[in-house]
């Protein structure tokens, strides 16, 4: 894909549709965009849930051989961000640039309320990394019930993200394990996935987790970091503190970059909460960080990372991380 940069009309107007607030963040070079197309509900059967599993895609209107992002919403207090009408600024933002992005509702979500007896519930945390891999599975089934992309979609270029508890799920697609109750080792890797994104993930459990919530959710309490391999980009929050998870402070969030094995890179959100400044919605309640400057930083690094690991374009990914890098008050960027 090629990137242009940016263009200004005689007027000095802008030519490309970029919030006029995003500041420094521009200087990172994307392409420009292209017209996208959003579809829901998209509606696959599930017979091992209580449900049928509904999505959301958004897509280029445009183009063949097309990427694709599973992304997993995370678990907040909002009526909506949690499901498939969350994420409209990282959805948007991507699918704009060539990636069909798909997105569930998980049976975590507050749009479904399930009731606490219900297997898994609250968080579903299994439930949620099979929903993932029923969409890689029924991609045929998905593209005959979205004729828009009959035939488009290039099922050898997939990618995972995830927000918050969608780390989580996207961290065990990765290769992240975990011991259950019953003692066992879970892994649940999933080798079509050859990528990911992890924002403000989940970090280590044990004695880094606050009373309440090592008490409340086992599943939490032995994660490993070491099994994963796949590529991968942590971004957090320089000051996200998380007292309702973790005794520890922001850098518990950058326990995934920390203690897995390389390839990884780690973007530290200057002045980034938990929202990095936004990205699970439009002008959200529970985004404490609102800022355009912020969310297009992640926003940028992202799409320019999946796209170079992806297609191995070093050059779009060696621009965009030269740009951040002198962007200190904004944004710090680490590999290994």
């Amino acid at each position: 894909m090629t990137i242009n940069s940016q263009t200004t009309a005689a007027s000095g107007l802008r030519t490309v549709n970029d919030h006029a607030l995003i500041g420094q963040a521009a200087k990172i070079p994307v392409p420009d965009p292209v017209q996208v197309v959003s579809i829901n509900p998209v509606i696959i059967p599930a017979p091992e849930r209580i449900i049928d599993l509904h999505m959301r895609i958004t897509a280029p209107t445009t183009g063949s051989n097309l990427p694709v992002i599973l992304l997993s919403h995370g678990h907040g207090n909002s009526n909506h961000l949690s499901s498939l009408n969350g994420y409209g600024p990282l959805a948007n933002f991507w699918a704009a640039r060539g990636f069909v992005v798909i997105q569930p509702t998980h049976l975590s979500s507050k749009s479904l309320s399930l009731d606490a007896s219900v297997p898994g519930a609250p968080l579903f945390w299994r439930s949620r990394v099979k929903d993932m891999k029923l969409i890689l599975d029924q991609l045929d089934q998905i593209e005959d019930l979205v004729p828009l992309l009959k035939g488009r979609i290039d099922r050898a270029y997939v990618a995972v993200a995830g927000h918050s508890l969608g780390s989580h799920t996207a961290a065990m697609l990765l290769g992240m394990r975990l011991v259950d109750e019953d003692g066992s080792v879970i892994d649940l890797f999933e080798p079509r996935i050859k990528v990911g994104i992890l924002l403000t993930p989940i970090g280590n459990g044990g004695e880094d987790l606050n009373t309440k919530v090592f008490e409340m959710f086992p599943f939490l309490r032995h994660t490993s970091f070491a099994e994963m391999k796949t590529q991968a980009l942590v971004a957090v929050g320089n000051i996200d503190e998380s007292p309702h998870l973790t005794v520890r402070g922001a850098d518990w969030h950058a326990d995934a970059y920390v203690h897995s094995p390389g390839p990884k890179t780690l973007l530290t959100i200057v002045g980034g909460t938990h929202g990095l400044g936004g990205v699970a919605g439009y002008d959200a309640k529970e985004t404490t960080d609102e800022s355009p400057e912020l969310v297009a930083v992640v926003q940028r690094v992202t799409w320019a990372y999946l796209w170079s690991r992806l297609y191995g374009e070093d050059s779009v990914w060696e621009e965009a991380s030269t740009v951040v890098d002198g962007l200190g008050e904004l944004a710090r960027l680490e590999s290994k």
